[in-house]
């Protein structure tokens, strides 16, 4: 065999051999993002864009524009901090000139050490006494040929209300451009339950834990608050002279409106993905058991007929042919999935003291409560927990000690809320989907058992 005929014979080797290590690694790398997935929930893991988010410039230095001006910058930073979706650079290596104009951008001074961002965000705000105006862009500041991103004006009342409001929007902007076309989260709402006022109430507050303010006025006992997938309606529990009932509070009208009362034990009410139906736990025909509605509460019919009891149940958002619950059946309380008619049910968790499941928005993962060591002499914590409801394998979210309970998805799976006790009462906390970024929203009162608006 000549050098010609030898050579090409060692290639040949080489290409089966470098078309068996492709082979290997196409079939390796779905188990790999697979453990990935499961690690952090929502694709946390993918390399996140580097952004730098330039102090907005004031069009005057009165004081109304500079309290303004830190509301909104404030804002917006911590929207994008929050956000999951990328690296914010630290200002601290910022040049020292900063654009409130597009025609003021050096691209050099970001996109080169130390900055060395990949997108830039800045503006300017201009406060007069009937009108806010804010001027927003994000740059690509490595493509001097065709930079802008995104270019947005904004104009509303001189408030600080307005101004965090405008921020919301224009990190929500932001990040459905840099996470993939998914829609921001800083304008969606959590409701929950406070004792501050005296009493179990329903309350509400931003995302980001701003604006708190209360919304039943019952003088008794709410729990449970869901949201309707629209924000129009809010579906709880409250207990009344005829004991526990569901009970319907209008957003829109600002007021209780009316739900069929029919005696028994009603709780944990949860809404279809479509709005038109409420599952619920009731003691209507004997013993706590799962019951699907109308929305307005009419046409009730049972699903489960289990020994133990049956409660908290929540529908698959995505699908909405799957509800998870929480079932007594077999002693300690165990998370189940069954069909949205009752049919197929499942034992999701293996051992000790599960309750509170949550879906999340892409209708592949279970958040929950977990004592997964429970009894005399158990060193178990209750700590949340991420299930992948097809392969039932989890991940434990939580780890800094107290109870924590009562998960909720953001609308854009992201992030979760809970109630923990770590700071020495119950207050609501929040973290990214994957455990990370854990931030406490409340600090007034008892405050518990939150839900995330679908948008």
């Amino acid at each position: 065999m000549n050098a010609s005929a030898r050579l090409t014979a060692r290639l040949r080797r080489r290409s089966g051999n470098a078309f068996l290590l492709v082979l290997t690694l196409c079939l390796l790398v779905p188990s790999l993002f697979a453990q990935d997935w499961i690690k952090t929930g929502t694709g946390l893991g993918v390399e996140k864009v580097r952004l730098a988010v330039s102090d907005f410039k004031a069009s005057a230095s009165d004081a109304q524009s500079t309290a303004l001006l830190k509301t909104f910058n404030d804002t917006l930073w911590n929207d994008l901090d929050n956000s999951g979706v990328v690296e914010l650079v630290s200002k601290s290596f910022y040049p020292l000139q900063v654009p409130g104009q597009p025609s003021e951008v050096n691209f050099i001074a970001w996109n080169a050490p130390p900055p060395n961002a990949a997108m830039l965000a800045f503006g300017n705000l201009a406060a007069a006494p009937d009108k806010l105006t804010i001027q927003g862009w994000l740059y690509d500041v490595k493509n001097t040929a065709s930079p802008q991103v995104l270019g947005k004006q904004y104009a509303d009342a001189p408030t600080e209300d307005a101004a965090r409001l405008i921020a919301h929007k224009f990190a929500d902007e932001i990040i459905m451009r840099l996470g993939g076309g998914i829609a921001g989260i800083c304008e969606s709402k959590i409701y929950f339950v406070s004792d501050r006022s005296g009493h179990k109430e329903i309350w509400v507050m931003d995302y980001d834990g701003s604006n708190q303010r209360q919304i039943t006025q019952l003088g008794s006992t709410a729990l449970s608050p869901r949201v309707s997938p629209d924000g129009s309606r809010i579906a709880f529990s409250s207990l009344t002279k005829t004991g526990w009932e569901i009970m319907m509070y209008s957003l829109d009208l600002n007021r209780m409106v009316s739900f069929p009362r029919v005696g028994g034990t009603n709780l944990s009410p949860a809404w279809s993905g479509d709005g038109l139906k409420l599952a619920f736990s009731s003691s209507r025909g004997g013993g706590p058991q799962i019951y699907v509605s109308d929305a307005s509460g009419g046409n009730a019919r049972r699903l489960t007929n289990n020994k133990g009891p049956d409660v908290s149940p929540v529908w698959n958002r995505k699908t909405g042919a799957q509800i998870a619950f929480v079932s007594g059946q077999t002693g300690l309380p165990q998370v189940y999935t069954m069909e949205a008619d009752g049919t197929n049910q499942q034992r999701v968790t293996d051992q000790g003291y599960a309750v509170s499941p949550a879906w999340a928005p892409n209708g592949q993962f279970l958040s929950l409560a977990w004592i997964r060591k429970y009894g005399p002499g158990e060193p178990g914590s209750r700590d949340i927990y991420l299930m992948d409801i097809a392969s039932k394998q989890w991940v434990q979210l939580t780890h800094d000690g107290g109870a924590n309970d009562s998960p909720s998805w953001s609308p854009d799976g992201r992030h979760i809320v809970f109630q923990s006790s770590r700071s020495g009462k119950e207050e609501i906390w929040m973290m990214l989907a994957d455990g990370t970024k854990t931030r406490q929203l409340t600090f007034t009162g008892r405050n518990t058992q939150p839900n995330w608006s679908w948008k």
